[in-house]
């Protein structure tokens, strides 16, 4: 497995991490506990060495799950978690039912030390503010991480789904090492002035859903459907009518998989790593063939030559369907 640095921060990880979410949260029911635990394991064999979870994934149990499968691993991998959504209030009670944020310097404090007891460890290694909240600025946030970083509980800071003017402002503060955002070749928001902004201070980028969220695997069309504990089932770019629609990019990965004698998301993945050297996605999954099949999109090797197919190709797909219900959406690029 080749390793990557993320930005200027001297955080090594390996050029493919693996997002743990599903494995307990938001794809169905949780999976087997025993089996996740045996697949990140697994993970860590094969040359992983970064995981991602949060507090809010459960919430709680997948920090846990985490925490159990890699203690006795600790120290040859990087974990990031996340804080900033208030775990305490149901957002189904909440009016407009959307999720309650919290991002107070106290409030971040005890998250900490609850993700550390889960996570079975003693330093978080890379701690993300999960959305920005609006009610406590910027600087706060950046200030009560860096008084854990100089703590010795974490080691480096990290935005989620945060604006650009954000991002300058919390820097300023305390280093972000990292920003996990959003992207793939469905999703290219990051190109309109964020890639930018991260090169020009050094930070690296951590691309959540990079496949797509299982579509740009080409396992799926306009019949598949989803169970109700599935968020995709509320996603206005997985209805029948979309998938339809956005099928032309599958192909169009496909076409470029056949030439390479690789698979859709293989080229989906390589195609993200061909970007930038400091990008690192982190596809999830919970079964081990695609684990492997992820990990195997590192020795992919896209040309100048595919990129520009690629990019010319894409350039005539319009992507139907927006990617979150309008009050998830609402909570990104703050």
């Amino acid at each position: 497995m080749q390793k990557r640095t993320l930005g200027n921060s001297g955080l090594e990880v390996s050029a493919i991490g693996l997002g743990c979410m599903g494995m307990s949260f938001s794809y169905g029911p949780p999976k087997d506990k025993q089996e996740m635990i045996a697949l990140m394991r697994t993970a860590v064999e094969r040359g992983v060495t970064f995981f991602d979870t949060a507090e809010v994934y459960g919430p709680f149990t997948n920090e846990e799950l985490v925490g159990e499968a890699l203690a006795p691993l600790r120290d040859q991998v990087v974990i990031a978690t996340k804080f900033g959504f208030d775990t305490s209030v149901d957002p189904r009670a909440m009016k407009g039912g959307g999720p309650v944020l919290n991002s107070r310097p106290e409030h971040i404090r005890e998250v900490a030390e609850a993700s550390l007891k889960r996570l079975r460890t003693d330093v978080i290694d890379l701690f993300y503010q999960h959305r920005v909240d609006p009610e406590v600025p910027i600087e706060e946030v950046a200030g009560a991480v860096k008084e854990l970083i100089q703590a010795g509980k974490v080691k480096h800071f990290g935005l989620s789904e945060a604006g650009i003017q954000t991002i300058r402002r919390a820097h300023a503060v305390q280093p972000v090492a990292a920003v996990q955002n959003e992207y793939s070749l469905w999703f290219r928001r990051p190109e309109e002035g964020l890639l930018q902004t991260l090169e020009e201070r050094g930070i690296g980028l951590v691309p959540y859903s990079p496949l797509g969220k299982g579509f740009l695997t080409g396992k799926m069309n306009e019949n598949t459907t989803f169970d109700s504990t599935d968020f995709r089932s509320s996603l206005p770019r997985f209805t029948p009518e979309a998938l339809r629609a956005n099928q032309a990019l599958v192909d169009l990965l496909g076409r470029i998989a056949a030439e390479k004698e690789a698979t859709p998301a293989q080229v989906a993945l390589a195609w993200l790593l061909a970007q930038k050297p400091w990008i690192v996605p982190i596809p999830g999954t919970t079964k081990l063939d695609r684990l492997d099949e992820n990990i195997g999109a590192v020795a992919v090797e896209l040309t100048t030559g595919d990129l520009h197919e690629i990019e010319q190709a894409a350039a005539q797909i319009t992507v139907e369907g927006a990617r979150y219900p309008e009050k998830l959406e609402a909570l990104t690029g703050r």
